[in-house]
């Protein structure tokens, strides 16, 4: 075990990420195999949801429950908890401050704030808030690729102050590769002195592992990822990848694939998610892959070359 990796961990985000794919329609005895799973394989956190309030949610009342985590519901479906923490993800402007619990109240012991550049500032009074009620926190600035490194500049300053623990470096359109990962990292770390990094990263261009690995390797030390890859489109780090890797030997890849085995490939067969080329396209443009997520839905699924051609000619179309 090189000292470098010894002190990764894992942050399975299956349920959240995943839920993007299936509108979080997994089953209590799901979710409760895959924590099991995960604490038998020696992963630290899952992560079990949104902790968004249903109230500021459109859809929420057709979404599955892990789109806002209820305290009550969630100590039902955990009533022990094992050595995996629980962690949930919570969006600007989707969440009412007064919906969260004090940690030793609650189940989860990690909340995650997710913005973009613009709201970093308001991302940052909700971090306050969760951290005085006594929960470890991460920042996660979505869509890097497209943020202007004078922005960066002005959000580190108000990052390096605020009492957040970990900063997340997010691929979220699965453009980037091991060179933009190596070169985010540094910037993160000359400006973010004081804080410890994370890294999420999303499958178009078969990246996902090894800009994983780069983040290791340049000592980011929480590691998104997802069982089997399911999350948005084209799907996240493979959690059994990272735990099959990492020389750590707290790590157990068996318990994974039984959930796989089990679980995850009767579910790829009813829904859609991973590697597939208008998700690499969409990646390539370094876009978001709502548009590619769209034409899976159509009836013209795999017109690829069509799809292509819509998303780079430099004229805009008019409809005739």
């Amino acid at each position: 075990m090189t000292a470098k990796n010894s002190n990764c961990k894992i942050v399975d985000c299956t349920i959240r990420d995943g839920g993007l794919v299936n509108n979080w329609d997994f089953s209590i005895d799901f979710v409760q195999h895959l924590y099991q799973t995960l604490n038998d394989a020696g992963v630290d956190y899952m992560e079990i949801g949104y902790k968004n309030s249903p109230k500021l949610l459109k859809g929420a009342d057709s979404a599955g429950p892990w789109r806002f985590l209820d305290d009550d519901f969630l100590r039902k479906v955990i009533p022990h908890k094992l050595n995996t923490k629980l962690s949930a993800l919570v969006d600007i402007g989707r969440v009412d401050e007064n919906d969260i619990l004090p940690r030793e109240e609650s189940l989860l012991d990690l909340i995650r704030v997710a913005c973009y550049i613009q709201d970093v500032e308001k991302a940052l009074e909700l971090v306050q808030v969760f951290h005085d009620r006594g929960y470890e926190t991460t920042l996660n600035i979505m869509a890097l690729s497209n943020v202007m490194e004078n922005q960066l500049l002005e959000a580190f300053e108000l990052i390096e102050a605020s009492v957040v623990d970990v900063v997340y470096v997010v691929d979220s359109y699965g453009s980037l590769d091991p060179k933009d990962f190596e070169y985010l990292i540094s910037k993160f770390k000359k400006h973010l002195p004081s804080k410890r990094l994370g890294v999420h990263t999303h499958n178009n261009m078969q990246l996902a592992f090894a800009n994983t690995l780069t983040a290791v390797d340049n000592g980011v030390e929480l590691l998104d990822a997802s069982v089997y890859g399911m999350g948005r489109a084209a799907g996240n780090c493979p959690t059994e990848l990272l735990v099959a890797h990492l020389k750590n030997t707290k790590y157990n890849v068996r318990p994974v694939l039984d959930m796989i085995e089990r679980y995850m490939v009767p579910l790829r067969e009813k829904e859609e998610w991973g590697y597939i080329i208008p998700y690499m396209i969409t990646g390539m443009l370094d876009e978001h892959p709502r548009s590619a997520m769209a034409l899976r839905e159509s009836d013209d699924k795999d017109k690829v070359v069509d799809f292509y051609d819509k998303l780079t000619t430099p004229e805009v179309l008019h409809s005739k």
